[in-house]
Protein backbone atom coordinates (compact mmCIF):
# COMPACT_ATOMS: atom_id res chain seq x y z
CA UNK A 1 0.00 0.00 0.00
CA UNK A 2 1.36 3.33 -1.06
CA UNK A 3 0.68 6.60 0.82
CA UNK A 4 -1.91 8.80 -0.39
CA UNK A 5 -1.04 11.76 -2.86
CA UNK A 6 0.08 14.83 -0.66
CA UNK A 7 0.35 12.62 2.45
CA UNK A 8 3.69 13.29 4.20
CA UNK A 9 5.28 10.16 3.97
CA UNK A 10 4.43 9.81 0.08
CA UNK A 11 7.80 10.29 -0.33
CA UNK A 12 10.86 10.53 2.12
CA UNK A 13 14.42 12.70 1.47
CA UNK A 14 15.91 12.78 -1.86
CA UNK A 15 18.78 11.08 -0.49
CA UNK A 16 16.71 8.60 1.84
CA UNK A 17 17.42 5.68 -0.40
CA UNK A 18 21.31 6.32 -0.32
CA UNK A 19 21.22 6.84 3.57
CA UNK A 20 18.85 3.46 4.34
CA UNK A 21 22.06 1.28 2.37
CA UNK A 22 24.51 3.52 4.11
CA UNK A 23 22.78 2.32 7.54
CA UNK A 24 21.65 -1.40 6.07
CA UNK A 25 25.70 -2.35 6.91
CA UNK A 26 26.87 -3.10 10.79
CA UNK A 27 30.49 -1.77 10.27
CA UNK A 28 29.07 1.78 9.15
CA UNK A 29 26.40 1.82 11.81
CA UNK A 30 29.43 1.11 14.20
CA UNK A 31 31.48 3.15 12.37
CA UNK A 32 28.77 6.45 13.08
CA UNK A 33 28.59 5.34 16.67
CA UNK A 34 32.14 5.48 16.47
CA UNK A 35 32.16 8.86 15.04
CA UNK A 36 29.31 10.29 17.08
CA UNK A 37 31.06 9.46 20.75
CA UNK A 38 34.51 10.98 19.53
CA UNK A 39 33.24 13.93 17.93
CA UNK A 40 35.79 13.54 14.70
CA UNK A 41 38.64 11.06 13.95
CA UNK A 42 40.52 9.76 11.08
CA UNK A 43 39.88 6.61 9.16
CA UNK A 44 43.16 5.39 10.68
CA UNK A 45 42.05 6.06 14.34
CA UNK A 46 38.68 4.32 13.89
CA UNK A 47 40.03 1.21 12.29
CA UNK A 48 42.20 0.67 15.78
CA UNK A 49 39.38 -0.83 17.33
CA UNK A 50 37.89 -2.81 14.57
CA UNK A 51 39.24 -6.19 12.92
CA UNK A 52 39.27 -4.29 9.63
CA UNK A 53 41.92 -2.92 7.52
CA UNK A 54 41.78 1.04 7.70
CA UNK A 55 40.97 1.02 3.73
CA UNK A 56 37.98 -1.31 4.21
CA UNK A 57 37.42 1.70 6.91
CA UNK A 58 37.52 4.26 4.49
CA UNK A 59 35.84 2.42 1.56
CA UNK A 60 32.97 2.52 4.46
CA UNK A 61 33.53 6.04 5.46
CA UNK A 62 33.09 7.01 1.73
CA UNK A 63 29.89 5.41 1.65
CA UNK A 64 28.61 7.51 4.79
CA UNK A 65 29.54 10.34 3.21
CA UNK A 66 28.24 9.98 -0.17
CA UNK A 67 24.87 9.47 1.51
CA UNK A 68 25.40 12.89 3.45
CA UNK A 69 25.95 11.02 7.03
CA UNK A 70 29.63 12.20 7.51
CA UNK A 71 31.62 15.11 6.41
CA UNK A 72 34.84 14.90 5.83
CA UNK A 73 37.68 17.86 6.76
CA UNK A 74 41.35 18.59 6.24
CA UNK A 75 43.31 20.39 8.96
CA UNK A 76 46.68 20.14 7.56
CA UNK A 77 47.19 16.65 6.11
CA UNK A 78 44.98 14.24 7.81
CA UNK A 79 41.36 13.69 6.35
CA UNK A 80 38.73 14.40 9.94
CA UNK A 81 35.35 13.17 9.23
CA UNK A 82 32.31 13.54 11.94
CA UNK A 83 28.79 12.52 11.96
CA UNK A 84 26.42 15.11 9.44
CA UNK A 85 23.21 14.55 10.83
CA UNK A 86 20.99 16.61 8.76
CA UNK A 87 20.14 13.81 6.17
CA UNK A 88 19.58 11.04 9.26
CA UNK A 89 17.39 13.58 10.69
CA UNK A 90 14.98 14.05 7.88
CA UNK A 91 15.07 10.50 7.00
CA UNK A 92 14.15 9.53 10.47
CA UNK A 93 11.17 12.24 10.12
CA UNK A 94 9.86 10.69 6.66
CA UNK A 95 9.81 7.00 9.01
CA UNK A 96 7.75 9.09 11.15
CA UNK A 97 5.26 10.39 8.95
CA UNK A 98 5.39 7.05 7.40
CA UNK A 99 4.51 4.90 11.00
CA UNK A 100 1.70 8.00 11.18
CA UNK A 101 -0.03 7.09 8.39
CA UNK A 102 -0.06 3.56 9.07
CA UNK A 103 -1.28 4.20 12.74
CA UNK A 104 -4.49 6.05 10.93
CA UNK A 105 -4.89 3.39 8.43
CA UNK A 106 -5.00 0.70 11.30
CA UNK A 107 -7.14 2.18 13.32
CA UNK A 108 -9.46 2.83 10.67
CA UNK A 109 -9.49 -1.13 10.06
CA UNK A 110 -9.87 -1.53 13.22
CA UNK A 111 -13.06 0.71 13.94
CA UNK A 112 -14.36 -1.14 10.49
CA UNK A 113 -13.28 -4.42 12.03
CA UNK A 114 -14.91 -3.81 15.46
CA UNK A 115 -18.31 -2.04 14.09
CA UNK A 116 -18.68 -5.88 12.21
CA UNK A 117 -18.73 -7.67 15.17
Amino acid sequence: MTSPPGSRAASGPANSDAILAAMANPTRRLLLTALGATGQATATELARGLPISRQAVAKHLAVLADAGLVSRSRPGRDVRLRVDAAGLAATAEWLAALAADWDVRLAAIRRIAEAGA
